[in-house]
């Protein structure tokens, strides 16, 4: 089992992780400060031996008969007087034999040794004295050049004269040692007192940085279920947080519209059912009173079918309304021809006004669309049963199909009254009926402009409302045209003319 994490605050965690690579600033800079200070005291003691190599060989002459060095007649200077105590030299012949130097004890031997053996002109190498204080220390040989046939350059040592010299120095490191000890100590405290300041001052940052989303938390924990109104504060900072202010008072917008919706769906759907199962419940409470002719138990059992197949058309529209999204995300659509389609579909549409049906196909007659034919039968005879309740029998139900270079769309229009003007937004809202229709007692449930609207939806179509009063009203669809040879994510199995 894992074990469980140890819950930290979100000001928590940005502090640490600001205090973390903080601490990764300040170790990689003292560690790029030490090593840029390391190198150049280094490269100084170097120059320092370099020069003091370079005054020793100018102390010594080349002559015919070898190399002179008599120091006595010279004056030897090595750097300034801080040097002393710091650096030795030594000079010797050319098989290891001291001639003349300052180097005494362990450095004089750690010279002597580097000195020895044929090897590069140039040696360099550390040692410790007896005292544990380091050294550097470098020899550089130089040999003479005797004319051929001299004999003199046979004896190495005859009245001053050589064949070859080792010129050696040594330079003390603690001194250089304990600036980088002094420099070590000034980095780590500079960096304790940085990163120290960094721990008190970055917990506050982090919480006035987070400030915004902190009072947007308690703003949440406030909402109520009924507080539909409240929404997020957002300052105008122009960052992240004010987005996702913005991003979560949209999402409470959309929810509080939603359950609003749901809230006038629910009353509405309870006043269409209540009133039927009312008048059932009295024309069957007053058939058992008393006993009645047989007629009368007739037309009570008359009214009584007809409330029941209302009744059954407010259910399968609330379940229709109900699932159609669900069934929106996954179609199975088929690719039809709409002009066909149509004529067919009017032909099966029995009603008494059939009559009164003028479709006008235009230039419109070769077109597909992607739709499950059931559904489009549905949704054209929520438009014609609309159009038919709300224009007076003769009137004209036009349909109209027509196209454009990107969709393609049928409407429907009748010879009614119209809709007035503030009834148009409403008028795809489950059970919204208009007063002017609830005045003249038209019969409806309000669901079938809704169902119709639904459905298109499915189809990735639009429907709209055009109307004026006294001119009737038109209801039009609007599709996508289909194209055989892109048929996007319909599978092709799927395809039917």
């Amino acid at each position: 089992m894992s074990p469980r994490l140890i819950p930290m605050r979100l000001v928590t965690r940005l502090t640490w992780f600001f205090l973390a690579a903080m601490a990764v600033v300040l170790v990689g800079f003292s560690v790029a400060v030490y090593a840029i200070v390391s190198q150049h005291l280094h490269r100084q003691i170097d120059e320092q031996l370099a020069s003091a190599l370079n005054t020793l060989a100018a102390a010594s002459e080349v002559g015919p008969e070898g190399l002179d060095w008599e120091p006595e007649e010279r004056s030897l200077s090595f750097g300034p007087p801080a040097l002393r105590g710091q650096f030795f030299w030594r000079v010797s012949d050319g098989h290891g034999k001291r001639v003349d130097g300052s180097a005494t004890g362990a450095i004089d031997q750690g010279l002597a040794r580097l000195a020895e053996g044929n090897g590069s002109p140039r040696r360099k190498g550390r040692l410790r004295d007896e005292s544990g204080a380091e050294w550097e220390i470098v020899t550089h040989r130089h040999d003479s050049t005797p004319q051929i046939g001299d004999a003199s350059h046979h004896n190495d040592h005859s009245e001053g004269k050589f064949s070859a010299l080792v010129f050696g120095a040594a330079a003390s490191l603690e001194e250089a040692k304990g600036s980088l000890r002094n420099l070590a100590v000034a980095l780590t405290g500079i960096s304790l007192v940085v990163w120290t300041f960094a721990l008190i001052s970055g917990r506050r940052f982090c919480q006035a940085a987070l400030r915004p989303l902190t009072e947007m938390a308690e703003a949440a924990r406030a909402v109520g279920v009924d507080d539909t109104a409240k929404r997020l504060p957002t300052q105008a900072t122009g960052d992240e947080l004010e987005d996702l202010g913005k991003t979560v008072n949209a999402l409470l917008d959309r929810l509080g519209e939603s359950l609003e919706r749901q809230q006038r769906f629910a009353g509405d759907a309870a006043h269409q059912l209540c009133t039927p199962l009312t008048v059932l419940q009295g024309q069957v409470e007053l058939a058992l009173r008393q006993d009645r002719p047989e007629e009368e138990y007739r037309r009570v059992l008359t009214l009584f079918l007809s409330k029941t197949k209302h009744l059954r058309q407010i259910v399968d529209g609330l379940m229709f309304l109900s699932t159609a999204d669900a069934e929106a995300m996954r179609p199975k659509l088929e690719r039809i021809a709409l002009d066909p389609w149509i004529r067919d579909h009017l032909k099966s549409w029995s009603h008494d006004r059939g009559s009164d049906v003028v479709y006008d196909v235009g230039h419109a007659g070769d077109c597909h669309v992607f739709v499950q034919p059931p559904l489009l039968g549905e949704l054209m005879n929520n438009l014609l049963d609309n159009a038919k309740k709300y224009g007076p029998p003769g009137s004209p139900i036009r349909i109209r199909l027509s196209q454009t270079a990107s969709d393609l769309s049928i409407s429907v229009s009748d010879g009614g009254s119209g809709i007035a003007p503030e009834d148009l937004p409403h008028i795809f809202d489950p059970f919204f009926r208009a007063e002017s229709a609830r005045i003249r007692g038209t019969t409806g449930n309000g669901l079938g402009l809704s169902i119709a609207a639904r459905i298109a939806t499915i189809f990735g179509a639009g429907i709209i409302a055009e109307s004026r009063p006294g001119q009737g009203a038109t209801f039009t669809v609007t599709f996508p045209k289909s194209d055989p040879t892109d048929a996007g994510a319909i599978p092709k199995e799927q395809y039917s003319d």
